[in-house]
């Protein structure tokens, strides 16, 4: 499971944010996940409420939106969206040379908390 090494990454950032930004509780961490990164969305909220404890973050909840894939086909030179994880062929043309725009990513968007 590599949601947890994940999770222990995001409370990381959280930990060094909330510092920064003069936060003793944070009380929610939003995420961005691309359908393509291979993160499952509910197993990184597991293994984030297991690790949080002792940590600013121990009462946050965890927010995450996820990204649908996103391409540009080189046959049919169009913008592309999928819903599945994995695209093997453009959905508009089946052109099988593409490149993956969006989807693929993980980003702490931003936390809330309080001083």
């Amino acid at each position: 499971m590599h949601e947890l090494s994940i999770a222990l990454s995001v409370l990381d950032i959280v930990r060094n944010a909330a510092a920064e930004s003069g936060l003793a509780s944070v009380t929610v961490v939003r995420l961005r996940i691309g359908r393509a990164s291979g993160i499952q969305p509910d197993s990184l909220r597991f293994a984030f409420d297991c690790s949080k404890a002792g940590t600013p973050a121990e009462d946050a909840a965890l927010e995450i939106e996820e990204v649908p894939v996103g391409g540009h086909c080189d046959i049919c030179d169009r913008d592309f969206t999928n819903p599945e994880p994995y695209v093997l062929a453009c959905p508009l043309c089946g052109g099988t040379s593409f490149k993956v725009t969006a989807g693929d990513e993980l980003h702490v968007l931003d936390l809330e908390g309080e001083p």
